[in-house]
This record gives structure tokens, sequence and C-alpha cells, in this order.
């Protein structure tokens, strides 16, 4: 039968930039071997399946998947979801503001759109999950050599090594400045050899340093995969990891603290990642995740 799907370009507002990103608008009736089999031959980092809701107040139930494996929870598919959903049901209507609740495998995730007539739509989720710091031995010099890069420039101020979750773990390494990020190679075959397995799965990379080639970016970032075997353009599961690397190393105060997070710069797919940080009494009372997203294409799936 005819399944209706649509690409997506994620935080950016321009297309072939940002993260791509596949939605399977009709799911329903698919069993897990075709969804995997479906994210394969899409070859996207991720390729979403839209299914009706648990709950009948909920919007609509997600199952994220890469083309190796589903995951629990990802952000550039719920900002894109969100997006293509609500441009699904209300473009059309000019200006909207609208609220919806995705469930995910990591439970329900809220999502707040903004459709503008002249203007790419934005979305932005609560993290279904506060970040949360997993305590494991790291070895330094071993992943300096996944990276290609000396270990003297690994860590930053106060920032060093370290693992956290906020749905998906990831190794989190800071370097002094953007000309160390730019320069890394990734060898996913060392990587496999230092990274630590969390919750059945193996860490990812994540990259990171202050500042930006956008002097607006309080941040700049790669991600690399050994599971994907390439880099990743915008990684919202990992920014909302680093929002407890910012909180923990940076000693943030209480009040809200907005972060804008620059990556895929190296790969010439900019992506933009909002992130927003609510702090009181000394912990992380809330954060969320944004961005925008456009649509590359659309058409329908014979299955």
């Amino acid at each position: 039968m005819p399944r209706r799907y649509g690409i997506y370009d994620v935080f950016t507002d321009k297309v072939l930039a940002g993260n791509p990103l596949a939605i399977i608008f009709d799911g329903e009736g698919l069993d897990d071997e075709v969804m995997q089999a479906v994210a394969r031959e899409m070859n996207l980092s991720e390729t979403v399946f839209v299914l009706p809701a648990t709950n009948p107040a909920h919007t609509a139930k997600l199952r994220i998947f890469t083309p190796g494996r589903e995951l629990p929870f990802a952000g550039h598919p719920t900002v894109g979801t969100a997006v293509a959903l609500a441009e699904l049901h209300k473009g059309g209507e000019g200006d909207v503001d609208m609220v919806c609740m995705l469930e995910e495998n990591v439970g329900p995730v809220r999502c707040a759109v903004r459709l503008r007539s002249r203007a790419a739509s934005f979305a932005e989720f609560d993290l279904p999950r506060k970040p949360a710091r997993i305590d494991l031995p790291l070895d330094r010099q071993g992943i300096a050599d996944a990276l290609s890069m000396n270990a003297n420039a690994i860590g930053f101020e106060n920032h060093k090594i370290s693992v956290w979750t906020a749905g998906v773990p990831f190794v989190m390494i800071p370097v002094h400045n953007v000309n160390s990020i730019q320069t890394l190679d990734f060898d996913p075959t060392l990587w496999e050899k230092v990274a630590p397995f969390v919750e059945g799965a193996l860490t990812s990379a994540f990259v990171y340093c202050r500042g930006g080639v956008n002097h607006q970016a309080r941040f700049h970032a790669r991600m690399f995969s050994a599971d994907m075997g390439t880099e990743d353009p915008a990684t919202g599961s990992a920014v909302a990891a680093l929002a407890g690397a910012i909180h923990h190393f940076d000693a943030l105060p209480d009040g809200h603290h907005p972060v804008l997070v620059e990556q895929g710069v190296e790969m010439g797919r900019p992506s933009y990642i909002h992130l927003h940080i609510d702090v009181k009494e000394g912990e992380i009372a809330k954060a969320r995740i944004g961005g925008q997203a456009v649509r590359l294409a659309r058409g329908t799936l014979e299955l």
C-alpha cells in the first residue's frame, strides 16, 4: 500500500543544510524488521515512523531508527517530526503556534511548534529526561588517538572528558578551540577499542569547544559514531546531554541560560541547535532544545 513520506532538513532554515531526516507518516502495520529495512534503504542518520498514539490525548507515537538500530530518543527526529506533523495538519492556515505531545520510547515528549508563512518552521521540546553523568574510567590517550589529535589538546578551563546521557549516552570530549576540532580525524576502529558500552550500546563521541564559526554560537561541536560509520551534522540528543556537562563544569548560577550550539560546519551542512537551560537551587530544573526545519522532498513508499 502507498505510505506517505517526507524528507526534512533539520536545525537549519534552508534545504541541503542541517541534518536530513526521513519521516514515514503512515507507519501503522509495519513490523520491526520492515522498519529497520526501510531505515537502511533511506540511509540517513535517522528515519522516523509515525504511529497512532497510545494515549488519545497525545498527537502521535514515534519510532526512530538509524540504519543499524532503533533509538529510544533523538533530537533532530523530534524537532523535524513535530514540524512536519504541524505542517501536515495546520499548513496553509497562516502563522500558527501550537503544542503537541509525541510518544517516544524514552517517554512522552512535549513540543511547541511555530509555523510561519514567510519563514522556516521552528519547534522545541522539553527534555524527556534530565541529563545525568555516568562515572566511568576513560582512556584519555586512547580517545585522543581515535580522534587523531594530541592528548594535550583535550580539555579547557574546568571541562574534562566525561560521559553524559539525557536518554542517549555520549562521551563528551572538550577541546581547546575550533581549530583543534576542525583538524581531527575520527578512526572508528580505534574508537571501538576505547569507548565504553552504556545501556547496551557503544557510546558515540561528541567533541566540543567554546565559540564557533558563527559569532553567535556559544559552542562548536562535531559528533562521531562507530555504529553509523560517519559524522553526524546535528545531534539534538548529544546537545541534551551536553546541557549536563555545561551546568556541571561551568557551575551555572540560578536562572535562564540560552546556548546556541553549531555543528556540521566541517561537513558543509551547518546546523544550529538552540539549547535553553533553567537552573534552580543549583540544579537543572528543566531544559529545552529547538531548531528550524524545512521540507526537501515528499512522496510515497510502496510497502
